[in-house]
């Protein structure tokens, strides 16, 4: 079997992010003595981003794309979109958990540093290698590398934030509107998380419909959704009219990461982002629907 190795830009962004990604996890366990378990996330983060980048480049490098399960114009794009959100929140959580007011021995302290450092490089190199294989203007690409492939991951991850923020602690167990806003949650994240296998699996041509306008109807159901979410959760989670609490607690600025007040702004704040990108994902689809159909 003949090896091929065409050096690119890309190439390079993958062998970048991919090497960044084994030291951050290499130095991590080490000497960086996680005891957390957040800190396992953020190992898992690392390890799953190297070894799916190093899949990658041996699949090409075999030349074995037309071999693999799934499609090729869709695969490797929305794994580098995945693996940048991963990279990016364990820069975010590494630090925030490893350093922030932490007083452990010097050499402990240089690992957590180093593995913070080169998690960010790997941000980078996994969003170049994103901006280097998305589709361009009139170039024949799978639904992945346009806009509204790449803003369906960036909705799933948010939504996976959201899940866990509101599950641990329990906060959307006070009354009905809480429960719908978990339910808009979930509704909108599984049908995203089908559109993601459908592309990939390229199985988007056994739908009964035109998949363009099921893409176009759900963003503008998702939207209805997410809208509602972001103005109940704030109402029913800050009021005190509705059992809520306004002023961020005391004990919150001593304790490490984010406390249970902290998870429930963040829940809001996400909610927030995620109606933009579905708003966003609402314009892509409609003008794919009804201009360039």
């Amino acid at each position: 079997m003949p090896v091929v190795l065409r050096s690119s830009p890309l190439l390079w962004a993958r062998v970048a992010a991919m090497v960044f990604a084994c030291v951050a996890f290499s130095v991590a366990l080490y000497g960086a003595k996680l005891s957390h378990g957040t800190g396992d996330w953020c190992i898992f983060c690392w390890s799953f981003s190297f070894v799916g980048t190093l899949l990658i480049i041996l699949v090409e490098m075999f030349g074995l794309q037309t071999r693999a399960p799934v499609s090729w114009k869709n695969f490797p794009i929305t794994f580098a979109c995945y693996a940048s959100l991963l990279c990016l929140s364990a820069s975010i959580i590494f630090p925030l958990y490893f350093l922030k007011g932490n007083t452990q021995p010097e050499e402990i302290m240089n690992c957590r540093i180093v593995s913070t450092v080169f998690s960010c490089l790997a941000t980078i190199a996994y969003l170049s290698e994103v901006s280097l294989s998305k589709a361009r203007p009139g170039e024949v690409a799978g639904y992945m590398a346009t806009a509204p492939g790449l803003l369906k991951v960036c909705e799933t991850f948010v939504a996976c934030i959201i899940f866990v923020f509101i599950s641990e602690p329990i906060s959307y167990d006070q009354n009905a509107a809480t429960n719908w806003c978990l339910a808009v949650y979930c509704i909108c994240f599984i049908l995203s998380t089908a559109i993601i296998v459908m592309c990939v699996g390229e199985c988007t041509g056994c739908l009964p419909f035109s998949f363009a306008r099921f893409l176009s109807t759900y963003a503008l159901l998702a939207v209805a959704l997410y809208l509602s979410a972001t103005i109940i959760w704030p109402i029913y989670k800050f009021d005190k009219k509705h059992g809520g609490q306004s002023h961020r607690p005391s004990h919150c600025g001593s304790s490490i990461g984010l406390c249970d007040w902290d998870k429930v702004l963040s829940i809001s704040v996400l909610s927030a982002l995620n109606f933009v990108l579905y708003l966003a994902d609402l314009i892509y689809s409609a003008r794919l629907v009804f201009v360039t159909v």
